[in-house]
């Protein structure tokens, strides 16, 4: 079970331009390339599972216990030649004095060799003390090679590699010279989700090409063969199977909507749920369903054509209205607000809540979040007890002028949410917020929402 971890000295190094060459790259040897991501994230592992052909997922400290990461990550290898791991942040950055969650301690959990990516523009001689204090902060950590990334020239490339090859051990495993022609547009959150580019594959195709002649692929694929064989409890995948009638839930994915983690989708599948996948954009009506699942993304880059798809606003509105279930996080909410407001126009969105949506420049929420569920709650409890759940949010939304009738099903503990203080809409048997949720033995939020759909259909 061969795998490496690709960070960097801090964001913004070329890290995951880099994981999505690597990923089709190796995919184009024959090689079979599981992807993983640090954190909460949906774009990046959009693109890195389009690079490697198998769906990548993410582990991250906030939802998942260690345990249950060690064994998510074993999992996923089963049936892998290679793992490549993408850190987020910089390789030791935390919140924590001791380093807690960070890059490194998930490389060292997992045995993972790390290959550090380090932007080398305005950088020369000053790359020795820099890796050098890496290597010495942490003698635990395995870092095995780096990639010099963001290179002048030849002259450039050439100074760097013997600056590094003098003062340190390290194996210099490539150097990617400076090429603008290989960037991804970028947003507020991040790089453009792989739905809504065109040409998404020919983007791949462009990075993979150009970053194969520029490393040294067989170095590192060495490297990743001396990683420590990953522990895990089971290569089964925990499925919590069929508790009741099948049903049919309708999944919004289109350029507009398509943020979910897709060990979440398999868990409703292996619940008993059909996925139904539909377009808010396009369709001019819902497909038969039981149950609306409204992703996040970016419908505020897409507000024209949603407003203009009138029937689907009709049809949605009308199924939420009836009291069928439905469950939205972020864009999705956005969406059955009454309207999205951005760069001086307004556009009618689904109205079945009712309130504005408002862009902003900042971001209005971002990061991880604790919610604890109030008594107003619809799903189907666990226990007694009102749990506690961690999550996260990025929204640069705000809700303007929220029906002060509102239910609200989670009380805010930490992060924004709607009001500062309290996240998630209840109205019939919707049920609407900006946090997004994780399936985790902590939260198993995906059988508690089949079986809010099949009390709903008496099932």
């Amino acid at each position: 079970m061969a795998h490496l971890y690709i960070a960097a000295p801090q964001k913004s190094s070329g890290k995951t331009t880099l994981s999505i060459g690597l990923c089709r790259e190796l995919r184009n040897r024959g090689l079979v390339v599981q992807p993983f991501k640090k954190g909460p994230d949906y774009i990046d592992p959009l693109w890195l599972g389009q690079a490697a052909g198998r769906s990548c997922f993410n582990l991250d400290f906030h939802t998942m216990a260690p345990p249950e990461i060690s064994d998510a990550f074993g999992r996923e290898l089963v049936g892998a030649d290679i793992g490549v791991i993408e850190g987020n942040v910089g390789l030791f950055d935390s919140a924590d004095l001791n380093g807690a969650n960070s890059n490194a301690e998930l490389a060292k959990q997992l045995g993972a060799p790390v290959v550090l990516v380090v932007n080398c523009n305005g950088l020369a001689r000053g790359i020795a003390p820099l890796l050098l204090g890496y290597l010495a902060f942490d003698p635990d950590l395995a870092i095995a090679g780096v990639i010099l990334n963001q290179v002048g020239g030849m002259r450039h490339g050439a100074n760097l590699v013997r600056v590094v090859e003098h003062h340190t051990d390290l194996a210099v495993l490539g150097v990617l010279h400076r090429d603008d022609e290989i960037a991804i547009s970028e947003r507020h959150l991040g790089l453009m989700p792989i739905n809504e580019a065109q040409d998404a594959d020919a983007w791949i195709e462009s990075i993979r090409s150009r970053i194969a002649d520029q490393i040294d692929l067989e170095r590192l694929i060495g490297i990743a063969e001396r990683a420590r064989r990953p522990e895990f409890a089971s290569a089964a995948h925990p499925t919590q199977g069929a508790c009741g009638a099948p049903v049919r839930i309708g999944i919004a994915r289109d350029a507009a909507f398509g943020f979910y983690y897709p060990d979440d989708l398999r868990a409703l599948a292996a619940g008993g749920a059909e996925l139904v996948s539909f377009s808010p954009i396009s369709d001019p009506e819902l497909p038969p369903v039981d149950a609306l699942f409204l992703g996040g993304g970016f419908p505020e880059y897409r507000m024209a054509e949603l407003e203009s798809n009138v029937s689907m606003r009709q049809a949605i509105a009308e199924f939420i209205a009836d009291g069928a279930p439905a469950y939205a996080e972020c864009g999705g909410l956005m969406y059955l607000c009454q309207g999205i407001h951005w760069n001086g126009s307004r556009r009618a969105m689904v109205g079945a809540l009712a309130a504005e949506v408002e862009m902003r420049p900042r971001p209005q929420g971002r990061g991880y979040v604790r919610l604890r569920e109030t008594s107003d709650f619809p799903w189907p409890a666990e226990s007694a007890r009102r749990a506690e759940i961690p999550a996260h949010e990025f929204h640069h939304s705000a809700i303007l002028n929220p029906d002060p009738g509102w239910r609200y099903g989670y009380e805010v503990l930490r992060g924004v949410g709607i009001d500062g203080s309290r996240d998630a809409v209840v109205q019939g048997n919707l049920l609407a917020c900006y946090s997004h949720l994780r399936d985790a033995p902590g939260n198993r939020w995906t059988g508690r929402f089949l079986a809010h759909i099949r009390r709903c259909l008496g099932a």
